[in-house]
């Protein structure tokens, strides 16, 4: 199938420094927990606007909607405009979204700005394409997983933040905090990232229009968003439903304890520098068959030792590396397909992880619900099986 011509330009790539890996990092954990600060926050919210119990579950799903449209509308765009003004517009806009839901005069108005919230912090899938453009080639690998590390450590961390701030001050400082932080990021981004050229010219339209063409275009892109879609699946649907879980005998726990345990989860995240050295080595089907194995070993950890908190510590450990060691991996070979393409091949692959997530999340709740911690159990054995099938039947 054919495709829609580039017009693409050499341009000398910036000398990418520690300090920029680690605040492109940072940027883009500080973006993606936009999306996850309001979960924690619903029941405090639902006390303080009695009657808005409908508005108050829209929250969430507005906020995945409007992730859903920013990668598929925003995403791609980091190809064709300069990407650090475009990263730091982005950031600022994201901190105004976040001041309006601070001010947000009730659940209805808070719903509909949780849709711009989420379509904005999409900005972290135009720093991680950056990373890897910059990156060379002999550190792709390292550069990605250590960006890669910072996105899953704010989506581990949010929570816990969200939860602390929401219960001992206010959701409305919640909020408040969030924005400040996105606007002095947004400041840092702007004196530290260097200035990137486009590396394609095509309009709003074609861009749209040649996400599909990648798709049809590269098996490799459509077996890694496969992949990761199914290890992200079994990844939310443990999340969605460890509260739940804990809050039954043996332990009793109260759902403040999953921020806690968010933290832990930090631990596996933390193998990224050496996924992303073996990544540089080649071996990317190998270290993604490892990771799948890892995440399908870690939830019959789960049922297993169900009763044990240090079983569950050890498996959250065991699915966070998995999965790390995995995503890293499969986008490193798929920024490998097209060096112009980077965004969209990005967002196209970031896409289908995400649909993955949405997926696990309501199967996990309706497992959950069904056949309790055995169901979630099964499910999340059952991805990592598939995906590493998956991997092995068709290998890039």
């Amino acid at each position: 199938m054919g495709t829609t011509p580039i017009k693409t330009q050499a341009v000398e790539t910036p000398a990418l420094s520690k300090r920029v890996v680690l605040l492109m990092a940072f940027a883009a954990g500080l973006s993606v927990a936009s999306i996850y600060y309001n979960q924690p926050m619903l029941g405090i919210l639902a006390r303080e606007f009695p009657g808005s119990a409908l508005a108050v579950t829209l929250i969430p799903v507005m906020t995945q909607v409007g992730y859903a449209a920013g990668l598929l509308l925003l995403s791609p765009l980091g190809d064709s405009f300069e990407r650090r003004g475009l990263i730091v517009w982005t950031t600022i806009a994201l901190a105004i979204s976040l001041a309006g839901a601070a001010l947000a005069p009730g659940m209805a108005a808070l719903a509909a700005i949780s849709f711009a919230v989420g379509a904005l912090a999409t900005v972290a899938q135009q720093i991680v394409p950056m990373a890897a453009h910059l990156a060379p080639n002999h550190e792709k690998g390292k550069v990605v997983g250590l960006v890669m590390s910072g996105l899953l450590t704010g989506i581990l961390l949010s929570r816990t933040v969200s939860g602390f701030i929401s219960e001992f001050g206010s959701w409305r400082m919640m909020f408040g905090f969030a924005s400040v932080s996105a606007l002095m990021l947004a400041a840092g981004l702007a004196l530290w990232l260097p200035r990137v050229a486009p590396v394609a010219a095509m309009t709003y339209r074609q861009l749209l229009h040649s996400l599909a063409q990648l798709f049809v275009q590269h098996s490799t892109l459509r077996k890694s968003g496969l992949v990761q879609a199914l290890l992200f699946a079994g990844f939310v649907s443990f999340w969605t439903t460890l509260a739940f879980f804990l809050e039954q005998p043996p332990f009793n726990l109260g759902s403040s304890v999953v921020g806690t345990l968010g933290i832990v989860g930090v631990v596996g995240v933390m193998t990224a520098p050496l996924v992303g050295k073996l990544v540089d080595k080649g071996g990317h089907s190998r270290i993604i068959s490892l990771g799948s194995a890892a995440v399908g070993l870690s939830f019959a950890l789960f049922w297993f030792g169900r009763e044990s908190m240090a079983a569950l510590v050890i498996g959250i450990i065991l699915m966070d590396a998995g999965l790390q060691a995995a995503m890293i991996s499969n986008q490193a070979r798929v920024y490998a397909l097209d060096a112009a393409a980077r965004s969209r091949l990005n967002t196209v692959y970031m896409t289908m992880m995400f649909v993955g997530g949405a997926i696990g999340s309501a199967v996990g709740a309706q497992a959950f619900h069904a056949f309790g911690w055995f169901g979630v159990c099964v499910f999340g054995i059952i991805c990592g099986v598939l995906a590493l099938v998956v991997e092995a039947l068709s290998p890039a």
